[in-house]
């Protein structure tokens, strides 16, 4: 089924950490943050087994902590309707609601959750659900948006189905490419994608307000099979949103010495780069790399890769990052 989105683009506003900056002047940080109605805030930005990965002794994020990075997460904060979404449940959800709560807070306890939005089920997205369980939050009715496959695997594996047999969570079933609406400012439309779908198909998410825009795709096999699979092609949604979040998991070909890369589907940032280079500067700033191994050198701030990154105009997502979709009026 071809998509089809409209979308008001306006001049960009980047956040980050509690540093807000405008695209005008991008060096120049106002004194107070400028009031938002609607922001995202970055709680990971790794592959799903995160930063030291298990098993790799010699990662220097094992003593140096400021290397640690947790799975791939998104926030989306409504602050006019005091509302909190998160985009995916990782194993560290519980760092990264407390990482949401330092930025927002609207109730005085519980978890000030009003959904879940998952991508697919790879444990890097959706493992954190467990911990809304008894063993843990005991949260009451916290409701989960997920397509068909992912709902029925949901409802049918333990301990999973406990967690809807004791009302610690709600499906909320989505269809590929319908949008849910939020609020009359908040819109959130899935798009499906080609992955490994053991369990349940797998999608993106574009979300709207009257603002800006954006679009999260932590994992993806091949952008030419999107298009022919799906017919969304990656060059023309990277042009209708402000910010794209998109799958870094490899920088190239040459990651895993003794392991053969091509058996491994994900579309390498060089290759993302190369496809995305001719576009504007202002499109390929909007470019935030996401869901990055711990093989992946541009994890590392000073790496001659993430300079290359830079230097070609694209951004790496940061835990912490903040931007403004939509201004209060």
């Amino acid at each position: 089924m071809k998509w089809v989105i409209g979308l008001v683009t306006l001049g960009l506003g980047v956040c980050a950490g509690v540093l807000w900056v405008t695209a005008e002047s991008p060096d120049t940080a106002a004194l107070e943050p400028p009031a938002c109605g609607i922001e995202l805030v970055v709680l990971g930005i790794a592959q799903d087994a995160g930063m030291p990965q298990i098993g790799n002794r010699k990662d220097p994020a094992w003593q140096d902590p400021s290397l640690k990075r947790s799975a791939t997460a998104l926030a989306l904060i409504d602050h006019g309707a005091e509302t909190r979404y998160l985009f995916e449940a990782t194993p560290q959800i519980s760092q990264q609601l407390q990482r949401l709560d330092e930025v927002a807070t609207f109730t005085e306890s519980g978890l000030g959750v009003d959904g879940v939005f998952l991508t697919h089920a790879h444990i890097g997205h959706y493992a954190g659900l467990i911990f809304l369980g008894r063993e843990a939050a005991g949260s009451a009715n916290v409701p989960v948006y997920a397509m068909p496959r992912m709902a029925e695997y949901l409802s049918q594996n333990g301990p999973w189905a406990q967690l809807l047999a004791l009302d610690n969570i709600q499906l909320e079933p989505m269809q590929a490419a319908e949008t849910v609406e939020l609020t009359d400012s908040l819109k959130v439309q899935p798009l499906q994608v080609p992955h490994r779908d053991e369990y349940s198909e797998t999608v993106g998410y574009l979300i709207s307000t009257p603002g800006q825009s954006a679009f999260f795709l932590p994992d993806i096999d091949d952008w030419d099979l999107w298009q022919q699979r799906f017919e969304v092609e990656i060059t023309d949604l990277v042009t209708r949103v402000d910010y794209a979040f998109l799958d870094a998991t490899f920088y190239d070909d040459f990651e895993l010495p003794g392991r053969d890369m091509s058996k491994i589907p994900h579309p390498r940032v060089l290759e993302t780069m190369d496809r995305l280079q001719h576009l504007p500067a202002k499109v390929r700033a909007g470019v935030h790399f996401i869901h990055i191994n711990h093989t992946n050198p541009i994890r590392f701030v000073d790496s001659p890769e993430t300079a290359e990154v830079q230097r070609r105009g694209f951004a790496i997502a940061e835990e912490g990052q903040r931007l403004c979709l939509w201004r209060k009026q």
